[in-house]
């Protein structure tokens, strides 16, 4: 049996164990296990759970791969994250523990109406479906790249298997499952991350003070960048960090579905400042693996970097023991995971409820409920397919960019509908919510194509003369700035201002909530 059977034998392996232990914790569930995990759930054991969701296969492939080109730049926008969930702990959390939700979108059906809630519903389902495959993508890219292929195995078959397995083990429990597999894929994917670096550094001769005494002297170990004009100004990075925090944690089911399945808003609080707190360790740690592993490929004379470099030296480097390979492996498909599980249960939730008002239907059982939500899970897991498939065809080799850019585009929305409802007293007309919600997208798309249009025009195709046009109209508007992750603030300001223009005095609807 050679090294790639070794590998797929122990990926089987891996889901034969999530697969027992969906098994086990589904026993007795029902659509309230599913939705909220009847409300039960352990604090800490979503907290920690919840840094696999959190950070994913993207932070374990691509942050590393960052640190050769961008030191520790990335940290900044890190810190933010940190800010937000405080923001999200004693601004958000107690708004939906007093209405007591089981979908978040239903506050601003209660505060803004019918359209509202729809529209909220709707930009999270785009938003999630597009992000939870971007990172899906690509941790089934490395699979099928360094193991699979060589076996005969294609992309599109791991594809397919793969999101046939996530089906099979998050079928009946939902998040009552999901909890406890987070937990386990948690574990996994930090014990990788602390065994490769500690090997890695051992491999350059190495302690971990000396490795990082000898990254520092390199300048890889640079957090803050002080010129305001590019994107990458520290100010810019942690107001930005800190609203996608907001947005794509505090406004967002899958998360938020975790941490309301906690029984009482004291512990989820504390669930929710923990989980940050771990987090921004974590990610520093591997911000440290990743000025180790640049160090290691210079003196191995690894031309490889981005997204390539982590894989390519765990799995390709002459010299690295097979245990270490092992060991990412299982770290990366335990970072595959909590991305992708709680991202399809949030999707059947959330249509379930916010578009088919699942929980309404005074008519269905239980039975009929179940079998719809269970069509609905079917379905999104198809449109998983298809948009895993795409991002192969877009891919430019450094994906966490991607991601952070379409977090911008499609969580401002929601992060100013919300604002709007919590921090204002005023009503909207019943359809304005989605107009203006597309508006502000396409005016933010807009913005973008100007001001970066280094980024779009190789993707675009276009003729030298429409790219010197546009160069010339991004200088004429906006000189040297360059909008980075405040691209999202600026989204939601633009449909805050908007639903502001659009408004009356006055709430038809439940505006004490947001007192």
């Amino acid at each position: 049996m050679n090294h790639q059977q070794i590998l797929l034998f122990i990926i089987l392996a891996y889901f034969l164990l999530l697969l027992g232990v969906a098994f086990y914790t589904s026993r007795g569930s029902n659509n309230e296990s599913f939705f909220v995990g009847n409300r039960s759930s352990k604090w800490w054991l979503v907290a920690f759970g919840m840094i696999g969701t959190s950070l994913s296969g993207m932070t374990f492939i691509s942050v590393p791969g960052t640190v050769g080109a961008g030191a520790f730049g990335y940290f900044q926008v890190v810190i933010g994250y940190w800010i937000g969930y405080f923001i999200v702990a004693y601004v958000l959390l107690p708004v939906y523990y007093k209405m007591k939700l089981t979908s978040i979108y239903t506050y601003l059906e209660r505060r803004l109406g019918v359209n509202a809630h729809k529209t909220g519903a709707l930009f999270f389902i785009l938003s999630r479906t597009l992000g939870a495959t971007l990172r899906l993508y690509l941790v089934i890219k490395v699979l099928e790249t360094f193991v699979l292929r060589d076996l005969g195995i294609s992309f599109e078959l791991t594809a397919v298997v793969i999101l046939g397995l996530i089906l099979l083990y998050t079928y009946r429990g939902g998040v009552k499952t999901i909890v406890w597999t987070d937990t386990l894929q948690t574990t996994f994917m930090l014990l990788a991350l602390i065994v490769s670096l500690v090997y890695l550094a051992g491999q350059l001769n190495f302690g971990l003070g000396e490795a990082w005494a000898a990254i520092r002297e390199k300048g890889m170990t640079k957090i803050f960048a002080t010129d305001p004009l590019p994107g990458n100004y520290f100010l810019k990075q942690i107001l930005g960090g800190a609203f996608i925090t907001i947005a794509m944690t505090g406004l967002d089911q899958e998360m938020m579905q975790k941490n309301i399945s906690v029984s009482n808003l004291k512990d989820s609080q504390k669930n929710m400042v923990v989980m940050g707190t771990l987090q921004m360790i974590v990610v520093f740690i591997f911000l440290f693996l990743g000025g180790v592993l640049t160090m290691y490929a210079q003196a191995n004379a690894l031309t490889v970097k981005g997204d390539d470099l982590f894989p390519a030296v765990a799995i390709l480097s002459n010299g690295i023991p097979f245990a270490i390979t092992v060991c990412f492996m299982i770290g990366l498909i335990s970072a595959l995971f909590p991305s992708a599980d709680g991202a399809l249960t949030a999707l059947t939730s959330s249509f379930c409820i916010d578009m088919l008002g699942i929980q309404k239907k005074t008519d269905w059982d239980e039975k009929k409920k179940t079998r719809v939500r269970l069509i609905v899970h079917n379905i999104f897991a198809f449109v998983f397919l298809l948009c895993i498939f795409f991002f192969r065809e877009v891919d430019n080799g450094s994906l966490i960019d991607i991601l952070l850019k379409l977090a911008g585009f499609t969580y401002g929305p929601l992060l100013g509908l919300f604002a709007f409802g919590i921090l204002t007293r005023r009503s909207v007309a019943p359809g304005a919510p989605l107009v203006i919600c597309i508006a502000a997208l396409v005016l933010t798309l807009g913005l973008d194509m100007i001001n970066n249009y280094q980024w779009y025009v190789p993707k675009m195709n276009l003729s030298p003369a429409s790219a010197a046009s546009l160069k010339g109209l991004s200088e004429s508007i906006f000189g040297q700035y360059k909008i980075g992750v405040e691209l999202l603030i600026i989204n939601a300001a633009i449909t805050y201002v908007l639903l502001f223009a659009c408004s009356k005095k006055g709430t038809t609807t439940l505006a004490t909530v947001s007192a």
